[in-house]
């Protein structure tokens, strides 16, 4: 049996090993959080981007909800476990966690490696999507439009895309392309040449291509600035007779695999 000064030493070895592991345990718990949050926030905000993409996609957020909500129920049990001190429950907790770390760098690598295939899907989805774009306002029309709008984009690589599509033979470029809606008519937009000063240059895969500046020519909704590859700049400052206006170009070059962005 272990003396009583040899207990005294082991005790606070086993407390700090605890409060280690619930830490650790907690920190667990909060990721799990954070995947059911963005798995509930990606099927209610983003659902409208996956209905471009092919059926499977459409199955992402159900994999972030569910993955979250195991590792919450997981973490909850390590805490139990660790509280109780139950070696065959920290055993089982110990092997949940195994596992779970390898199916999340099995995912991290699959993600990475197929993050082309996944922009290739979305821009298939998307030139579909402008092939069978019509007025009468179904699914596929209205995420284009909402795509469209809420991005800045127009088309899949450049607003012109639409000049081959059965929709522009008798209407034309959609509305939601206009950078100024009132600023657009009917003879505008059935005419390529006319609609390129009043519609938005980039193609919406644009966005797939440079994430890092994709948001150059979009306003922060309540910001009051606009988001550039090198920082942020008040928009004041980019119109003209503004001081300092005269210094700063009316448009910022991405890298060279990107399109120019215009300020509108």
């Amino acid at each position: 049996m272990a003396s009583p000064s040899r207990r005294l030493q082991t005790k606070p070895v086993i407390t700090c090993l605890k409060s280690v592991l619930l830490i650790y345990t907690f920190i667990f718990w909060i990721t799990g959080v954070i995947l059911l949050t963005v798995g509930v926030w990606g099927k209610v905000s983003l659902d409208i981007y996956f209905s471009l993409l092919n059926e499977n996609a459409t199955n992402v957020p159900y994999v972030l909800i569910g993955t979250g909500a195991v590792i919450i129920l997981l973490g909850t049990f390590g805490c139990f476990a660790t509280c109780r001190g139950s070696t065959w429950m920290l055993k089982l907790y110990a092997m949940f966690l195994s596992l779970i770390f390898l199916i999340e760098l099995i995912a991290a690598i699959v993600g990475l490696v197929f993050r082309h295939e996944i922009k290739s899907s979305f821009e298939h989805g998307y030139q579909q999507a402008l092939q069978k774009y019509n007025s009468t306002g179904d699914a596929q029309s209205q995420a284009v439009d909402t795509i469209q709008r809420t991005l800045h984009c127009c088309g899949v690589t450049t607003y012109s895309n639409w000049g081959g599509t059965p929709y522009y033979n008798t209407h034309g470029i959609p509305m939601s392309c206009c950078r100024l809606p009132d600023n657009c008519t009917e003879a505008d937009m059935k005419d390529l040449v006319k609609a390129k000063d009043k519609v938005f240059p980039q193609g919406c895969i644009f966005f797939m291509d440079c994430p890092s500046s994709a948001g150059i020519n979009h306003m922060l909704p309540g910001s009051g600035v606009a988001r550039g590859q090198w920082g942020h700049v008040p928009l004041g400052a980019l119109q003209p007779g503004a001081p300092g206006a005269a210094a700063l170009p009316l448009a910022w070059v991405p890298p060279a695999s990107c399109e120019i962005a215009e300020f509108t």
